[in-house]
């Protein structure tokens, strides 16, 4: 396993609500050397939406929070997908990041 991604399971309770007034949401593909990573990103409602993705990769932090994840593994296309609540993901790691939609 590489150092992509950090799986965090002790998060507080949050209530959706408190947490998605504030900011933008934005379905995404995440492509790694070793992970195809499809979830959510969320950004604050600062600026414009269109900038969402822009903003995530030219930014000062050194990873991006991923939402409702599903995690497969590109040199391994058999293994079984993985399920994570939240995955955080180092910027560097990241080849391609595009938005996607619930079909994809």
């Amino acid at each position: 396993m590489t150092d992509d991604f950090n799986i965090n399971t002790e998060l507080s309770p949050v209530s959706d609500d408190d947490f998605t007034n504030g900011v933008w949401s934005e379905r995404v593909l995440v492509i790694t050397q070793d992970y195809e990573i499809k979830g959510y990103v969320f950004m604050p409602k600062v600026g414009r939406r269109s900038r969402v993705l822009s903003d995530i990769l030219n930014g000062k932090k050194r990873f991006v929070a991923i939402k409702d994840c599903e995690l497969a593994y590109r040199q391994l296309p058999n293994r079984r997908t993985e399920f994570h609540d939240f995955v955080q993901l180092n910027i560097n790691s990241i080849i391609i990041l595009r938005p996607t939609t619930a079909e994809e």
